[in-house]
């Protein structure tokens, strides 16, 4: 439940970030007629992430076995590269984040028309739906309860949207730079179980054959049923006997991105704190 709680909560958070500001700014100038069109660019980027993850499972389950492991192996990795380069882009922007989509909805606004920032709400629910779509995908087939799992999704997403709503009434201060390196932290850890999981799969779809000497004997720790088994299978991808293989995989992706997100950056002149634009505020 963790770890898709706070893909569903980083994910969402940054959506609702970008479509809070641009109906805000719309408010702000008057184009309230133009919010309809944002609400509809919305729902219609979020039906279109849920149909690509629901083919994804129905073209996952149709498959053989081998299929399957080989599926899931490359949904796993692909989780994977897309979690780490939003890792490091919100480690690199996060100060500024605020101050850039502000900038960026005020350029599209005075160019006479808010279609621009229409498309704007529709490309970043697109975005951050489509990555979550396929992370969350990925933990729930590394998961060993598929219900909390679920659950632990839609709390992050109700959480985020929850947050953002705040900051776009302007009664919620938000530490963006300390959000988002606790939670990629957290996203470090998920992201290098769910590479543990690839490279089991990996293997039992007859991909890699290597390291497969029995590294750790972790059964009396990881007992199948059990609440510990749970988290230390689900959230880090922790097998009973986790091979040569699966060890190295994990520390070498956990270590050097935990360094780079635990590093302290330096400060720049903006402040960190995000405030939001109140409605009826001029930008």
């Amino acid at each position: 439940m963790l770890p898709t709680f706070v893909i569903g909560l980083r994910e969402g958070l940054e959506a609702a970030l970008i479509v809070g500001i641009v109906a805000a700014f719309l408010v702000a100038q008057g184009r309230r007629d133009a919010l309809r069109q944002v609400w509809i660019g919305v729902a219609a980027a979020v039906v279109i992430c849920v149909v690509v993850g629901v083919v994804l499972e129905i073209v996952t389950a149709e498959l053989p076995q081998a299929g399957q492991e080989g599926l899931e192996t490359v949904i796993g990795l692909f989780a994977v590269a897309m979690v780490t380069y939003m890792i490091l882009w919100m480690h690199r922007h996060a100060r500024g984040m605020k101050a850039e989509l502000e900038g960026a909805a005020s350029e599209a606004l005075a160019r006479g028309s808010a279609r621009a920032l229409v498309v704007m709400a529709f490309l970043a629910v697109l975005r951050e739906g489509f990555e979550t779509a396929v992370f969350l995908l990925a933990a729930f087939q590394a998961s060993t309860s598929p219900l909390l799992a679920g659950g632990g999704a839609l709390l992050g997403v109700l959480v985020a949207v929850g947050i953002g709503w705040g900051i776009y009434r302007g009664g919620v201060r938000l530490d963006m730079a300390r959000f988002f390196r606790v939670t990629g932290v957290v996203l470090v850890i998920v992201a290098a179980g769910l590479l543990m999981t690839a490279a089991h799969t990996a293997h039992e779809a007859g991909w890699v054959n290597v390291g497969q000497q029995r590294a750790l004997d972790l059964s009396h720790v990881v007992l199948p049923g059990t609440p510990v088994s749970s988290l230390l299978t689900g959230v880090l991808g922790i097998q009973p006997f986790p091979t040569v293989l699966e060890v190295v995989v994990w520390l070498v992706y956990a270590v050097p991105m935990l360094l780079i997100c635990l590093w302290p950056r330096r400060r720049r002149s903006r402040p960190a704190t995000v405030r939001s634009v109140p409605s009826g505020e001029a930008a």
